[in-house]
């Protein structure tokens, strides 16, 4: 089995990397990260399960490094069982808060590095017949919540991606899986980007509410990947709110939203 995990050196690309070495035997792992430090205490933890993973430096905002890291596979593997689309950065702040700038740097790694990866791999698995994409969205892309504007919209656009990677790469035998998680203990605030500082105190205070580790998230899609799920949700409290919102009349479920997020406008105004 071959893995390739973008932003697998941290957080829950790390979880992923050790719970699929934990998992299986005879197992190879390719951590792509701009992380060197970090990427090599992660082989190393790798390399101690019986894994036979390496390290290789990719930015997924530079289409050359893509490139590289697909020939390298290929080379090296001639082949790729699984591409986790996990890297990924963190925004916050309202409409007035984020620039265009803001903007543009969410997207290009968020989703446009996601589709640089996917792009670079598609040809290897369409040779082979065979693969498994596995993309890395977010509860925030199916039931946004305000003041993470970019950050929302960004996760949206991973899954309906997803889907229409789903669609169009099945008749080659290639499968797709979305993973929209919500909070959890991990280091995605490190890269938070946002002006105002009551943004960031809302998602320290979220995560550190979380009821969840980066490896119970990381065990819960490994288990639905097993069942090839499309749409993989990992919280319990994120499935009743996505069930809540198909279900319910849309003035309903927004008007119970308005209810339960009222406090926050208040405190992102306070701090303007």
């Amino acid at each position: 089995m071959r893995l390739l995990i973008t932003g697998g050196a941290t957080g829950l690309g790390q979880a992923l990397a050790e719970k699929w070495a934990q998992k299986h035997k005879n197992i190879q792992i390719c951590v792509a990260d701009i992380n060197e430090a970090r990427g090599a205490e992660t082989i190393e933890m790798l390399q101690k399960l019986g894994a036979e993973a390496f390290y290789f430096h990719c930015d997924i905002t530079r289409s050359d490094d893509v490139n590289n890291l697909a020939s390298e596979l290929q080379n090296r593997w001639q082949g790729i069982d699984f591409v986790f689309n996990n890297a990924g950065v963190a925004t916050g702040g309202g409409l007035l808060d984020e620039s265009i700038e803001q903007w543009e740097w969410v997207y290009n790694i968020n989703m446009l590095g996601m589709v640089r990866v996917s792009q670079a791999f598609m040809p290897l698995m369409r040779s082979q017949r065979s693969g498994y994409f596995i993309n890395i969205a977010s509860q925030a892309g199916l039931t946004p919540i305000p003041y993470m504007g970019s950050y929302n919209a960004v996760k949206a656009a991973v899954v309906s991606f997803s889907e229409t990677m789903k669609l169009e790469l099945a008749p080659d035998g290639i499968d797709v899986s979305v993973v929209c998680p919500s909070f959890f203990k991990t280091n995605l605030d490190e890269s938070m980007r946002s002006t105002n500082p009551a943004a960031h105190k809302m998602i320290d205070h979220f995560f550190a509410k979380a009821d969840m580790t980066r490896e119970d998230v990381a065990e819960s899609i490994y288990q639905q990947v097993q069942q090839k799920r499309f749409l993989i949700l990992t919280h319990k409290l994120g499935k009743r709110v996505y069930w809540l919102k198909k279900l319910l009349p849309s003035q309903r479920y927004i008007n119970k939203m308005l209810a339960q997020t009222k406090n926050m406008k208040q405190a992102m105004e306070k701090h303007k």
